[in-house]
């Protein structure tokens, strides 16, 4: 699988299918791409898909210095201009998320519909802090130790999603994920834990939004999502019965055909 170089960081990318319009996937804190591999395979098979590693994460470079989401951002504006040149449909879940609400406000023209999955257009909720500066501290001493990735795992995944004997080989694929992160995901949390929030900025976005959120997430709560569909002019919102804060891995049947669906309209 291929890399670009950018101003000042190698990223990760991997490309499918050869359609006309381009999808866009961004994924959530402490995973890559892989966590689309899913709706690579549904989609590529009628659009050019790609889906990247953000800077300090997955197989993309980690980088001296401190992240934020601005950076981010001008990482996957980049990209965009580099890899496709033209305006895409961007997929972001949670982290990335936070990246598309600021690449379709701030860069409209390189949007042409944005899809927001369990993310959030507030600054992470104070009483989430203590956690996971605690978790944060523990890896960067130590990494993904076990009972780290277990007590992470119960904020990615949905309770009846964990409870479910059927994901029991799902769930040791994806812990085995999350404990393969480096010390250095301690940057990555830190941009997404102290982020701001983009509260206003959001309502400027003109493209065709879609909002998902699991009815079951702990991690950005529905209520997150509905704030963002009535601030986005004319934006839409599906609640997924059963998923928690990472829907396309435990819904995939269910993303590919609200993504299938939604493209069906360009």
């Amino acid at each position: 699988m291929p890399h670009i170089q950018l101003n000042n960081v190698k990223i990760f990318y991997q490309k499918e299918g050869v359609g006309t319009e381009v999808i866009l996937f961004s994924h959530g804190l402490l995973w890559s791409h892989k966590m689309f591999e899913e709706q690579i395979k549904h989609l590529s098979k009628t659009h050019t898909v790609i889906a990247y590693d953000h800077r300090g994460q997955g197989q993309s470079e980690v980088t001296a210095g401190s992240y934020d989401m601005d950076l981010l951002t001008l990482d996957a504006l980049e990209l965009i201009n580099k890899l496709v040149g033209k305006s895409v449909h961007f997929v972001g879940l949670s982290m990335g998320g936070f990246v598309g609400m600021r690449l379709a406000s701030r860069y409209p023209d390189k949007i042409k519909s944005l899809i927001l999955l369990e993310t959030s257009a507030n600054s992470e909720p104070v009483e989430n802090l203590p956690k996971y500066k605690f978790l944060n501290g523990v890896v960067k001493w130590f990494g993904v130790v076990p009972t780290v990735a277990k007590s992470v795992m119960k904020i990615m995944f949905a309770e009846s999603w964990l409870e479910n004997p059927e994901n029991k080989q799902a769930y040791k694929k994806w812990i085995k994920e999350l404990q393969g992160n480096k010390k250095t995901i301690t940057k990555s949390v830190e941009a997404v834990i102290y982020r701001k929030g983009v509260e206003e900025e959001i309502r400027n976005i003109k493209c065709p939004t879609m909002v998902v959120v699991g009815d079951e997430d702990i991690a950005t709560k529905p209520e997150k999502a509905k704030f963002i569909q009535m601030s986005i002019p004319n934006a839409e919102l599906h609640m997924l019965p059963g998923a928690g804060h990472s829907s396309s891995i435990e819904k995939p049947e269910e993303i590919n055909r609200l993504i299938s669906d939604w493209m069906q309209r360009f």
